[in-house]
């Protein structure tokens, strides 16, 4: 099956020789599961000159090789049509126990040795393409043109890229699931393994002859290790912190020791009442606290710069915070916060 150029907005007969590879059997087999992708022949010029503006502004990043560069690369890459068969019912079996919405996930056959790194260089030289329209937008005189190459070329890429997400998506689950205790749930630890497992589909460098498996392991379970950390410290700060801003000020003595089942408990508590504040609140006290992607306490003129309002603003909604946070952890009967 050979598809017309002039049927996709951006790929009229006047940029074919720019991109022979794109009536190969390897794009018409997906073009299809691509979906609409946004044209702006008919978008007024405000609506171009900010798109234009925007891409211009940030490259777009890829894994290069020199293979892209040679003469029929893109004929090379698309000749055949890649086949991704979906699992069976009958021979899935890593997904059973979990829920719907997840089993779902489990369809997707693992990638073999030859398509693997195939898909790799397809959405690396897709990527590279759409780099090279970029950089063209800066003295081109068919902007709209360009950008629509542009859109087309980035929704190849996100095509490839999905698909190898997919097959990867039981690799994440029998990772996270190793890390699971009563502070980070699985459904936390797998959103956060699925970005892992993203970043790492677009820093693979195929062309080093490993398995992205070995590699995509060693992200996921750096980033679930990484994040159990964090989540350990910033509840240690935060006991600290709420302790020093007087929320434990009944002298009564503390048992110099907790359990380990009442130390999670707590762990649990204290995450559930900073969700309480509303947005500016939890940003000003993870700031003030050193807690999350703070690695240093902020001082309260950098906070409100941050924020663009007042320094003793900031001090209100930091005093305003800390009584809710008393208030909260009295009702909830915490007493290594309340001190009762």
């Amino acid at each position: 099956m050979i598809i017309a150029l002039n049927k996709f907005p951006g790929f009229q007969v006047a940029t074919k020789p720019l991109f022979d590879w794109f009536d190969s059997d390897g794009i018409a087999a997906i073009i299809d599961q691509v979906g609409d992708v946004e044209s702006l022949r008919r978008a007024p010029m405000s609506q171009v000159n900010r798109e234009k503006q925007r891409l211009l502004s940030q490259e777009i990043e890829f894994i290069d090789n020199p293979r892209f560069y040679e003469s029929g690369a893109g004929e090379r890459l698309f000749d055949v049509a890649i086949d991704l068969q979906r699992t069976s019912e009958s021979k899935r079996s890593f997904g059973e126990g979990l829920p719907t919405h997840l089993d779902r996930l489990c369809t997707a056959s693992l990638l073999s040795p030859e398509n693997e790194p195939l898909l790799f260089e397809r959405m690396n030289f897709l990527l590279c393409m759409a780099e090279q329209c970029r950089k063209r937008l800066a003295y081109t005189k068919t902007v709209v043109q360009e950008i629509d190459r542009i859109h087309w070329l980035l929704a190849l890429a996100a095509w490839h890229r999905d698909r190898i997400i997919e097959a990867n998506l039981r690799l994440v689950f029998s990772i996270v699931k190793k890390f699971v205790n009563p502070m980070n749930t699985f459904d936390d630890l797998l959103a956060d393994g699925m970005l892992a497992l993203i970043r790492a589909v677009e820093k693979f460098d195929y062309s080093r002859g490993f398995r992205f498996s070995t590699y995509a392991t060693q992200v996921v379970r750096r980033n679930s290790y990484q994040l159990v950390v964090q989540r350990q410290t910033d509840d240690s700060r935060l006991v600290v912190g709420l302790d020093e801003a007087g929320i434990a000020e009944s002298g009564v003595p503390r048992e110099p020791f907790m359990s380990e089942q009442r130390w999670h408990s707590l762990r649990a508590r204290l995450g559930e009442l900073l969700d309480m504040l509303d947005r500016r609140e939890k940003l000003i006290i993870r700031a003030r606290f050193s807690i999350g992607p703070h690695s240093k306490v902020q001082t309260l003129q950098a906070i409100a710069s941050r924020l663009g309002i007042s320094k003793e603003r900031v001090r209100q909604i930091e005093s305003r915070a800390i009584a809710k946070l008393q208030e909260m952890a009295a009702g909830a009967e915490v007493p290594e916060l309340t001190g009762v």
